[in-house]
């Protein structure tokens, strides 16, 4: 009988220590704040807030303040997860040969900003994007360094990646771009997520903007030399190597006389607004725009 009541009391012991060990980890638990993260398709947001604000999805037709979006998203955020604290914006979009263009190198520059790129291949479309989201939703919600994840995109292909992040615990609340008309997030991602929300045409109004076309004037009048938009292209180029690094150039350089798609089209672009003309269409200022990037590229190797 003695033997027994050890026993017995040896077990309650057992039973109490057990108790306390777990009251301690769920006062632990009660310490630690929660922490969100917002995960970004740039490419579902470039098109969907395109064509709802400038009415087109193509980016080189207007102008969007990704930072001041950015900052609009946290705000968002911070409202929604009052007591929770921001891990960081992860930034997911593409690139040719994954090389940062002029503009995800500034964003990638912002605080608590983390730019993941995929691939762009020949028609300008993201290839691995969707990877790069599950594999960043699922570690993250594998290791709790996040309790819930604000997503924003359309794609059916990250109804994986919301699982896989659910399985480990995390939620998942879905974050959308109005459509003028229909949708533009797939049904089976609505489906999956733990929550939906939605930002109108005046969220993005302040943000988007549509670029002012500057016309050819075939007469030829105000047209600019040659050496003055080579000129221009070397300056565009300094300003690259200064953001960029020689890293960059060491990779740009292999493919001379041919610019990566992105960096093509950027030097385009900034190109125009230097000058105040359009370049569509005219070889040979084309060609003296990039003579003159190239050029100083090569001088400072």
């Amino acid at each position: 009988m003695e033997t027994m009541n050890d026993d017995l009391a040896s077990l309650n012991a057992r039973i109490d220590r057990t108790n306390e060990l777990l009251q301690r980890m769920l006062a632990e638990v009660a310490k630690t704040p929660s922490t969100h993260a917002i995960f970004v398709d740039a490419g579902y947001l470039y098109a969907a807030a395109g064509r709802l604000v400038a009415g087109t999805e193509d980016r080189r037709a207007f102008d969007l303040d990704a930072e001041g979006l950015i900052d609009a998203f946290i705000d968002t955020a911070r409202t929604i997860f009052a007591d929770s604290r921001l891990l960081r914006v992860y930034w997911y979009d593409g690139a040719r040969r994954r090389i940062h263009t002029a503009e995800q190198q500034t964003i990638a520059e912002l605080p608590d900003v983390k730019v993941r790129l995929g691939n762009l291949n020949a028609n300008n479309q993201q290839k691995g994007v969707d990877s790069l989201i599950r594999s960043d939703l699922e570690s993250l919600a594998r290791h709790r360094a996040i309790s819930d994840a604000a997503l924003l995109g359309g794609d059916e292909d990250l109804v994986s990646a919301v699982e896989a992040a659910q399985g480990y615990g995390a939620r998942v609340h879905l974050w959308g771009i109005e459509a003028p008309e229909g949708r533009n997030q797939a049904d089976p991602l609505l489906w999956e997520v733990d929550s939906q929300r939605t930002f109108d045409l005046e969220f993005f109004k302040p943000y988007v903007s549509r670029r002012t076309a500057h016309t050819f004037d075939p007469t030829g009048a105000g047209r600019p030399a040659r050496e003055d938009v080579r000129f221009v292209g070397a300056q565009i180029a300094a300003k690259w190597l200064a953001a960029r690094g020689r890293e960059s150039l060491v990779e740009l350089l292999p493919g001379h006389p041919y610019l990566p798609g992105s960096v093509d089209q950027d030097l385009l672009v900034e190109a125009e607004g230097l000058l105040q003309y359009s370049l569509r269409g005219q070889a040979d200022l084309r060609r003296a725009l990039r003579d003159g990037f190239w050029e100083h590229l090569q001088a400072q190797y």
